[in-house]
């Protein structure tokens, strides 16, 4: 009998380690896993900040590629013209110098724009919290800051009503927006391709243009944007990021984005002072 009953609390005690060692083993495992998230949220956002830089960098170059070869395209006409006309060395050292200098006010204003987007890109990149930042996707195209909202955070199921958990997140691009005052900004609505069955919402193309009008009217009235930068638009489902053919596709195709330019007279200020050939 005290034989059985030492083995049986010689039993007990070897659970009760064993149960100590798999407790401190998950503790540590746990420990390791949230310092690993912690370390893969950190480096996608550094590599999202790369990224922009790494487009910007590649649109100047370029850009100074296009004006090289404008330069170039103006010399070889302003060299025939001078051969065919007998236009003096005079003249055409004048003709070839304004064209240079027009170039290179191009290329500034152009340095300058990229400039200003990569610093736009990442303020609001460093704004956005790490889950805003699976929903909200930051680009720079071509000279210009795309805003990617997926559907699903920002509105109401099947609706173009804002949703309160999209409150934070317009408030920080809101006030990217506010601080940088020389772009204007175009609110622009996308859904995928299946059909809409909605009282007073005809079609896609009725709920892209409502969504857009959602953030735009949220923009001006709850974050105080001026209204008069502010544009909005609809293009339904007619321009897809993916196929519609899974659900993956239709919920990347189902988005608003808030895409931020250059203000179109600048643009005009520039084609006033061009040179005269």
């Amino acid at each position: 009998m005290k034989k059985n009953l030492w083995v049986i609390l010689l039993a007990v005690g070897c659970l009760f380690i064993s149960s100590c060692a798999s407790k401190k083993a998950l503790e540590s495992c746990q420990t390791e896993n949230r310092e690993l998230t912690k370390s893969y949220q950190e480096t996608k956002e550094a590599l999202a900040a790369s990224k922009a830089r790494v487009t910007s960098l590649e649109e100047q170059l370029a850009g100074s590629k296009r004006a090289y070869e404008s330069l170039q395209k103006a010399l070889d006409k302003s060299l025939t013209n001078a051969s065919q006309n007998n236009v003096s060395i005079e003249k055409l050292v004048d003709q070839i110098n304004e064209s240079n200098q027009y170039i290179r006010h191009l290329v500034e204003v152009k340095s300058k724009s990229d400039s200003l987007n990569m610093v736009l890109t990442n303020n609001l990149t460093r704004s956005l919290s790490r889950e805003e930042l699976k929903e909200v996707d930051v680009q720079v195209l071509k000279g210009v800051v795309y805003i990617s909202l997926a559907d699903n955070m920002l509105y109401k199921s099947g609706s173009y009503e804002i949703s309160d958990r999209a409150a934070a997140t317009l408030s920080k691009i809101a006030k990217i927006i506010t601080d940088y005052r020389d772009y204007d900004v175009l609110i622009e609505g996308n859904t995928d391709d299946v059909p809409i069955s909605r009282e007073n919402i005809r079609n896609n193309w009725d709920l892209s243009c409502l969504r857009a009008s959602s953030v735009v009217q949220a923009l001006q009235n709850q974050y105080g944007v001026d209204p008069k930068r502010l544009t909005a638009g609809g293009r339904g489902e007619y321009n897809p990021l993916a196929p519609n053919n899974t659900e993956a596709g239709k919920l990347r195709n189902r988005r608003t984005q808030i895409i931020i330019t250059p203000k179109l007279d600048q643009f005009m200020e520039l084609i006033d002072k061009a040179p005269e050939n």
